[in-house]
């Protein structure tokens, strides 16, 4: 079943929220589709419009550059990851297990929701791995924080650190934690593929499982768990289908 979701990134992020009409739409997904393709240096809004058959100036009246755009498609990103963590844990019995079935739904490969039939987040995912830390590895990171244009990641590293006190309320890095998972869940596999020395994991179909085990066993060992926490009804639940 199509789940029906709209996420609503901050109004900072465009000029015109690109959801609201057809074209904006097509902006989005024929820019997700070119700037994974290209790469963000080549990406430019004059082979976006060439795509649309459009005219350049159509895209300027949604995003001021491609930073901006960028911006947008990762904020975008971090609260759709928000909105499937809060699908996986929920109905889960204990905080070991909520933990365990947020950490396994960082580390899947998204796949395309009918809901958003303009948003390939299998594609996005892949994205923001490989383009994603260049949103905000930037001079104006401060100005742009200032604005909240990164409440999407805070806000779900905030959610990840509230759940790993949960189960240690002691413990005195649940921030550093809970960013480095998502830095790990994203560099890693790109490692994986490009930089294989540089990861223990091995570019394969079960990238994603071994992925979840690895960090699933720091997330053990700095909290002071036992490796062999019952697997999430949610995740066995996933793998059967």
């Amino acid at each position: 079943m199509a789940i029906q979701v709209r996420i609503l990134p901050a109004p900072d992020l465009y000029l015109r929220d690109p959801q609201d009409t057809e074209l904006g739409r097509r902006i989005l997904s024929t820019s997700i589709r070119l700037m994974d393709e290209l790469g963000l240096e080549a990406f430019t809004f004059k082979k976006l419009a060439k795509e649309l058959s459009s005219a350049e100036a159509s895209v300027y009246r949604y995003f001021s550059s491609k930073h901006q755009l960028l911006l947008y498609l990762v904020s975008w990103y971090w609260d759709w990851v928000h909105h499937l963590v809060n699908q996986a844990i929920a109905g889960e019995p204990s905080p070991i297990a909520r933990l365990r079935a947020a950490v396994s739904a960082l580390t899947r490969p998204f796949i395309a929701n009918p809901g958003v039939p303009y948003i390939d987040e299998h594609l996005l995912h892949q994205l923001v791995i490989n383009e994603g830390s260049k949103a905000y590895h930037t001079k104006m990171v401060d100005q742009e924080n200032n604005k909240g244009l990164f409440l999407g990641y805070k806000n779900l590293t905030a959610e990840i650190s509230k759940m790993l006190l949960e189960i240690n309320p002691d413990f005195s890095y649940p921030h550093s934690l809970a960013s480095s998972l998502f830095e790990m869940a994203h560099n890693h596999p790109y490692f994986a593929e490009h930089l294989p020395r540089l990861t223990d994991l091995k570019k394969s179909k079960h990238l994603s499982e071994e992925l979840d085990e690895m960090l699933w066993f720091w997330v053990t060992r700095l909290l002071g768990l036992s490796l062999e926490v019952p697997q999430s009804q949610n995740v066995v639940d996933r793998q059967i289908e």
